[in-house]
């Protein structure tokens, strides 16, 4: 019974000083994470600018413009090459592969646009 309770004891007094150390380093870590922190690099407007990805939404009404955008070609490519585009993007962003359904919407609009050559 009496080596229960030095055990308890022990255990208590272990569990106390791990406490007061880490309560002693906080400050210490809480500095260490500011300055980690300042050393990873800033993302601002100028950075994330000069990325390859468009960063708009979509127009409420499609243009050459934005169909060539969706489907990464040049407004005036050929027909193979709308297609070839069309297929590529859509195997990956298909809705049965996790794709969103209004994105597919989105880039088969793009292709019937552009195949249809309007202006």
């Amino acid at each position: 019974m009496a080596s229960t309770a030095v055990m308890a004891g022990l255990g208590l007094a272990i569990v106390g000083y791990t406490g007061r150390y880490i309560l002693r380093r906080a400050p210490n870590i809480v500095e260490q994470m500011s300055k980690a922190a300042e050393m990873l690099p800033k993302l601002d407007a100028e950075s994330l600018a000069s990325s390859k990805y468009y960063k708009g939404g979509f127009d409420a009404k499609m243009s050459k413009r934005e169909a060539s955008l969706i489907l990464g070609v040049s407004p005036t490519a050929s027909k193979q090459r709308i297609k070839e585009a069309h297929k590529r993007i859509m195997i990956i962003n298909h809705p049965d592969k996790g794709g969103s359904p209004y994105i597919a919407s989105k880039i088969n609009e793009a292709k019937d646009y552009l195949e249809s050559g309007k202006s």
